[in-house]
């Protein structure tokens, strides 16, 4: 455990000072192994969901190591603390799952304390070997120093290798080189003991919902279940008629009509899901023939919702290809999606006789969503169709948002034409030469493939020229 930290706290002084990389999954991947010694150590067995959120954990640090984007490296990092507090602490049930998300925190003071109490115990049964440890990791490193520097003084290539491979450390920066090794220590400390120690949040007594009459609780969910039918029905008719039936019935264009009331049924999604989860709590369960009741009128209610949220991912489709993509539609897609995936799971979940696995495969679900939206680029997925749409169809191309994308749009938007390209390309060209370029574990994927076309093509500030001949005017594109 205080080896693990040790490196922990080293890897993370040594990468973590130039940027956020592969050198985020490098840090997680020291102090998951501290956490899963202690774990086995103490006699914790570790069951495949454990492994399954360890590696969707690993998964999401994977992120800003393949994006950009800050945003998507941002979110990542965050869903990776949780998952990583949820795999440390286990739980099967909603307050388990929810409260073993945030557990962590709780951790860090006393993981401290407990690697102090371990140094200050003379018992300590790995103390002569952490010393042989210590001892041959300097000596080791000593080595290096010395071997290494005659070798690069040999050979410059050598010596540009070895520049590009070990972490520099300015004098100017100890002090921040120490805050990220005490905080890399800290968090394997933390995760150590919460996995010796996990906080049992199972255990802790919800009390259960009063149960209400059939008529009562039946008689608004069939009410609901009529509503959504009605509105299905509807849809089904309009849809399944057309692009000429949409005109034809509502007098507006597919595209028009497809933003007419999406952010209605987003919000009927999200609503119903809370009224699926009261109802659940208040519905009533004495005899067999309640149970069946429930399972009837709440897999109703999630059928049609489901069936509104595919009308809802149908109408942002056709939006999205009359207007392109954006990086709000594409969030919004996404958690329609997603928001369908939870109701198909809750509407397996009242067939089968158990739910235990449903909390923590909602969970799962959402970390895996945030990942794929990390490794996938989105930024560069929003570019390449907006430049494919206006180079096939001659569509409207705004300039003035894509100036506003990542990193991970750069390949899309080199495919435009000289003015526009050197428009949408000159505030991502001007940020990345302000910065020197950072070490190979300190860089994504996505900046470094930006860097590699820069350079085989670079973009020169002309004063705004190129944008106002690319239709640019007063913030706002007007070129087709």
């Amino acid at each position: 455990m205080l080896a693990a930290a040790g490196v922990s706290g080293l890897v993370s002084a040594a990468v973590l000072g130039d940027g956020i990389g592969v050198n985020l999954l490098l840090c997680a991947l020291a102090a998951a192994v501290g956490a899963a010694m202690t774990a086995l150590g103490t006699g914790r067995r570790i069951k495949p969901w454990h492994l399954t959120f360890a590696v969707a954990a690993l998964l999401l640090c994977l992120v800003p190591a393949v994006s950009g984007s800050g945003g998507a490296a941002t979110l990542a990092v965050i869903a990776a603390i949780c998952v990583g507090s949820l795999t440390l602490h286990g739980g099967t049930r909603w307050v388990g799952v929810a409260m073993g998300s945030i557990g962590l925190w709780a951790h860090f003071l006393p993981g401290l304390a407990w690697g102090f109490r371990a140094l200050k115990d003379r018992r300590f049964p790995a103390k002569a070997r952490l010393g042989q440890v210590v001892k041959a990791a300097g000596v080791s490193l000593l080595l290096l120093v010395v071997f290494g520097a005659l070798f690069a003084g040999a050979d410059s290539t050598v010596a540009d290798l070895l520049g590009h491979l070990v972490p520099s450390v300015e004098p100017g920066e100890t002090p921040l080189r120490f805050v990220f090794f005490v905080g890399g220590a800290v968090l394997a400390l933390g995760a150590a003991h919460t996995a010796a120690a996990p906080r049992r949040w199972d255990r802790t007594r919800t009390s259960a919902g009063k149960e209400r009459g059939r008529l009562e609780w039946a008689m608004p969910l069939a009410v609901m279940n009529l509503l959504f039918g009605t509105f299905v029905v509807v849809q089904l008719v309009v849809l399944i008629g057309g692009h000429g039936s949409i005109m034809r019935r509502t007098g507006m264009t597919p595209a028009a009509y497809a933003r007419q009331g999406f952010w209605q049924l987003l919000w009927i999604a999200v609503l119903t899901l809370l009224v699926v989860a009261l109802a659940k709590y208040w519905a009533p369960r004495s005899t067999p023939g309640d149970r069946r009741l429930v399972k009837v009128m709440l897999g109703m209610l999630c059928t049609l919702t489901l069936v509104v949220v595919g009308t809802a991912l149908v109408r942002m489709s056709l939006y999205m290809d009359a207007f392109g993509l954006t990086r709000l539609r594409v969030n919004v897609a996404a958690v329609e999606i997603w928001l369908g995936l939870v109701f198909l799971m809750v509407l397996f979940g009242s067939v089968l006789s158990t739910r235990r696995w449903l909390p923590r495969a909602v969970v799962l679900s959402a970390a895996l969503a945030v990942a794929l939206f990390g490794l996938l680029r989105t930024d560069g997925l929003i570019a390449e169709q907006n430049v494919d749409r206006y180079r096939t169809s001659a569509a409207h191309l705004d300039i003035n948002y894509l100036r506003g994308l990542s990193v991970d749009a750069v390949p899309a938007l080199d495919r435009l034409p000289d003015d526009l390209r050197t428009c949408a390309l000159q505030p991502i060209a001007a940020e990345l030469a302000n910065e020197p370029a950072p070490s190979w574990y300190a860089i994504s994927r996505a900046e470094a493939r930006a860097r590699e076309i820069l350079a085989a093509h670079p973009v020169t500030w002309d004063g705004g020229q190129a944008c106002r001949r690319a239709g640019l005017l007063d913030g706002r594109s007007e070129y087709r």
